[in-house]
């Protein structure tokens, strides 16, 4: 990935913390025909330190537990709030003009060897895991236990655990860094002005760049 300086984010707690709160991932691995890419909910554990250990699973169906390279890492993306940002919103369009569009984002790549894990008792725990964080905004979350127990081992039995121990981390961060601040000032006005979820986590993105 393309990476000016100004945009890199090395801190480990805040790349771990957009995996959390954005765990779709891309999961990019090299197969038999090529290059292959799985949108998969991921997990990640901190330890063991320093980039920690992303989890999840697969359909049994899905060939992609059977057809990676073991040679080569593999790569998961998550990506966090993205928005357009009009250069209309810059104070250096009054003053020169010479501003073009850009898209800001955030984004982290993570990088492992992938483990294949299909123990039943792993596989309940994480199912268990992802299930009660994901339901655990709701009024009546739902539990795996609410289900048939036959019922929930013949699921088990259709799913494969990947485990990735993850060897390298890498954060961008492209929120209007190489922008004066005055320029930033419009993109975190413009950005606000918007009825739009992601615009407005940039725009607090943007806003940050300053303290």
């Amino acid at each position: 990935m393309y990476m000016p300086a100004h945009f890199e984010e090395t801190r480990v707690e805040v790349l771990h913390r957009l995996i959390h709160e954005h765990p779709l991932a891309v999961l990019v691995t090299l197969g038999s025909t090529g290059l292959n890419a799985n949108h998969i909910p991921l997990e990640i554990d901190p330890e063991p330190a320093p980039f920690g250990t992303l989890r999840g699973h697969v359909a049994r169906a899905n060939p992609v537990w059977r057809d990676f390279s073991r040679d080569i890492e593999a790569l998961t993306v998550f990506q966090g709030p993205q928005a357009y940002i009009s250069p209309a919103w810059y104070q250096t369009k009054k003053e020169t003009g010479k501003v073009v569009p850009t898209f800001n984002y955030i984004v982290v790549h993570a990088y492992g060897s992938l483990r294949i894990i299909e123990d039943e008792a792993w596989l309940r725990s994480l199912v268990e895991r992802l299930t009660t964080r994901h339901e655990s905004g709701r009024a009546e979350p739902w539990k795996v236990s609410d289900a048939p127990e036959d019922f929930i081992k013949t699921q088990l039995r259709a799913i494969v655990g990947i485990e990735m121990p993850v060897t390298r981390l890498v954060g961008k961060w492209k929120v209007s860094q190489n922008r004066p601040a005055v320029d930033r000032e419009g993109v975190v006005q413009g950005l606000g002005a918007m009825k739009d979820a992601n615009a407005s986590a940039m725009s607090r993105l943007v806003k940050d760049v300053d303290r």
